[in-house]
C-alpha cells in the first residue's frame, strides 16, 4: 500500500492532495480471505479518466496484482470512485464507481478526504454511511499509511 501512494505521489501527472487514515474491513464478495487494509487518496489530475485507469493499472501490476478472481484476495486494488464532474461507463471503466455510494469501506475513508474535494457532498456521504450495512466490519487501522 505504502508502495502504491509513493508510486502515485512520484507519478508527474497525478498530484496527491490527501489521504485518508487507513481502515481494515472485510472482505465483500468471497469473504473466506484475510481482512483489506483500504484508505482514499484525493489526487489531481490533467490526464483524461482512462489515462489515469492506465496509470493506476501499471501501478497496481508493479505492485505484483494479478487479476484471478473478482473479489479475490489481492495485494493491491486502485479503483478511480470519481473524476470531478465526469460520468462514464466504458467496458474498463465506470465513473463515479457504480458501488461506492453501498459501500461502508469506501465511504468512511472518503468522507475522511471529502473536505478535499468541494464536488462532494459531505452530508450526503454521511447519510449513505448511515443506510450501509456493513459499518461495522470498518475498523479503523492507522490515523496514516505508515512509511
Amino acid at each position: 500500500m505504502a508502495c502504491a501512494l509513493t508510486a502515485l505521489e512520484d507519478h508527474p501527472d497525478v498530484t496527491v492532495l490527501g489521504t485518508s487514515a487507513v481502515y481494515e474491513t472485510v472482505p465483500v464478495g468471497v469473504e473466506d480471505q484475510p481482512s483489506f487494509l483500504n484508505m482514499v487518496v484525493a489526487c489531481r489530475s490533467e490526464v483524461t479518466p482512462e489515462q489515469l485507469l492506465t496509470i493506476t493499472q501499471a501501478i497496481e501490476s508493479s505492485g505484483g496484482r494479478e487479476r484471478l478472481e473478482r473479489w479475490g484476495p489481492r495485494t493491491i486494488d486502485l479503483d478511480i470512485l470519481r473524476y470531478g464532474h465526469h460520468t462514464m461507463k466504458t467496458e474498463r471503466l465506470q465513473i463515479p464507481h457504480p458501488r461506492m455510494m453501498e459501500r461502508a469501506f469506501v465511504l468512511i475513508p472518503l468522507l475522511d478526504v471529502a473536505a478535499l474535494d468541494p464536488d462532494l457532498d459531505i452530508e450526503e456521504i454521511q447519510l449513505a454511511i448511515e443506510a450501509c450495512d456493513d459499518c461495522g466490519g470498518v475498523i479503523k487501522y492507522a490515523n496514516e499509511l505508515p512509511r
